[in-house]
């Protein structure tokens, strides 16, 4: 008897941990992910690999197949650098797996701050203090020269300071669907 209650206790395990890693994450399933470490699209390169976890338990039909603080992984599918003038940083991630499932899912994207404002106050302020300058020192003539060497100085110190990168924070919290669940692969196609 106790051989027998051995034997069905083996096959009930077995058989759940089967179920178990047989779980599959159906598409449109959104699932909401805490970034671990901070990404940058300055320092971040395509296809580098990434870790979370999940920010709540995921349910599929009733059945928890996930819980909140089980390990997501994912691949930077999106990174570009800032330019100094314009064009601002762009990161874009992808989920690979959760709780070991692989997975396929859309892309969480940021983008960095607009140059715009931050380079209209620095050439119009160097224009503007120029000017000023040269209003002082030379009268009409000497505000001309003086707004336009204000200005290429206020061009240099935007484009010293001018990069915006797009950053995803340690903790940051990002939702994704699950497009498709199975075998996963972290290559990306060439654009």
């Amino acid at each position: 008897m106790r051989k027998m209650h051995r034997i069905l206790g083996l096959l009930a395990a077995i058989v759940t941990a089967t179920a178990l890693s047989a779980a599959t994450i159906p598409n449109g399933t959104r699932i909401s992910v805490r970034n671990t470490s901070s990404l940058n699209s300055g320092t971040a390169k395509v296809g580098q690999g990434w870790t979370g976890s999940l920010d709540q338990d995921l349910v599929v039909n009733g059945s928890t197949v996930a819980h909140k603080g089980d390990p997501v992984k994912g691949v930077v599918s999106i990174a570009v650098d800032s330019g100094r003038l314009k064009t601002p940083g762009k990161l874009g991630l992808r989920v690979t797996s959760v709780n070991g499932t692989p997975v396929h899912s859309t892309s969480y994207v940021v983008t960095g701050k607009s140059h715009m404002k931050s380079n209209a106050e620095k050439i119009g302020g160097g224009a503007a203090a120029g000017a000023l300058i040269g209003a002082l020192a030379g009268g009409g003539k000497g505000a001309a020269i003086g707004a336009g060497a204000g200005g290429a100085a206020g061009t240099g110190v935007a484009m010293y300071t001018g990069k915006q990168q797009a950053v995803i924070g340690s903790e940051a919290l990002m939702a994704f669907t699950i497009t498709s669940s199975g075998t996963a692969s972290a290559q990306l196609k060439k654009r």
